[in-house]
């Protein structure tokens, strides 16, 4: 069987999507918990800056993106959806650099549990949604009102940022062919971030260790989970997958325990639990939808 072949197989599962984000998450939340570890060197704008521009520079070189035959309504697409990037990794990092990787995901990712409650039209999805939202809040362990109070406001603007991007990526994953769409705004949000990266980094971005590392984060933490979601929300809708966005505290408190030595407790395997079950839920319900319509 040649690669395309088994591609198309692999992509025509009905829980391929599903995969899709999981591989995704797995690949962002290790790739901040070395971001975290850069930011000595660069400081979270430097950082942010590192992963974008190389992330974008990838991306153009690989995807070879054609700009011509679009309309302003595709241009202005690519232009919120790079804006999204961009204010999502800064407010992020900001954020990651005063509070523990774990609690600055779990207040992110407020903002996609909030969007699937917007979003969704059917009471079922907020069902999966309120559980998951508790297992984030359990997650937090109350213990919110003793973080960083900057922090946690940039971790709670990352998320209002994160639900933006999640809408605008399927926008663009419409509008333009394989992974052009991702590439140009990838382009877009690199340039945004670049003046601000300069301004706290300088030359310390030109070090080649650093850019090394930068490139490193780039790679897992953009080029491979954003072209995965990207292909996701071409067959998941984004109530979906906003709830299994929640999985994202679980896999940032694995990869914080296996890369930054933050332990793990009871309570958070218990929260870790209701997320995987809300999202598994989330998946299933829309699995059984989709079989539904098919039968007819």
């Amino acid at each position: 069987m040649g690669a395309r072949p088994l591609v198309r197989s692999v992509a025509g599962h009905r829980f391929a999507p599903v995969a899709l984000v999981v591989a995704g998450g797995l690949s962002v939340q290790f790739g901040s918990a070395v971001a975290v570890l850069l930011m000595p060197r660069a400081g979270a704008l430097g950082v942010v800056t590192l992963r974008l521009v190389l992330a974008a520079a990838v991306l153009l070189i690989v995807c070879r993106p054609k700009v011509r035959g679009y309309g302003r309504a595709d241009w202005g697409t690519i232009a919120a959806f790079g804006t999204a990037m961009a204010g999502m990794n800064m407010l992020f990092y900001q954020a990651a650099d005063r509070i523990p990787l774990g609690a600055a995901v779990t207040l992110e990712v407020l903002g996609p549990l909030i969007l699937s409650v917007v979003a969704s039209r059917r009471l079922v999805n907020l069902l999966w949604a309120g559980l998951a939202l508790g297992g984030v809040v359990l997650l937090g362990g109350g213990g919110f009102d003793r973080l960083d109070p900057a922090g946690a406001g940039f971790a709670l603007a990352a998320g209002a940022m994160w639900a933006a991007y999640i809408v605008f990526s399927a926008r663009t994953g419409r509008r333009f062919p394989q992974a052009d769409g991702l590439a140009l705004a990838m382009a877009f949000g690199a340039v945004l971030s670049l003046p601000f990266g300069i301004v706290e980094a300088g030359g310390r971005l030109l070090v080649p260790s650093t850019i090394g590392l930068g490139l490193v984060v780039a790679l897992m933490s953009s080029v491979l989970p954003y072209t995965l979601e990207l292909l996701a929300l071409r067959r998941l809708p984004a109530p979906t997958f906003a709830i299994l966005m929640s999985l994202e505290p679980a896999i940032a408190a694995t990869a914080g325990f296996l890369v930054l030595s933050q332990a793990l407790s009871l309570t958070d395997a218990l929260a870790i639990a209701l997320v995987i079950a809300a999202s598994m839920g989330a998946v299933r319900t829309q699995a059984r939808r989709r079989d539904g319509r098919d039968a007819r």
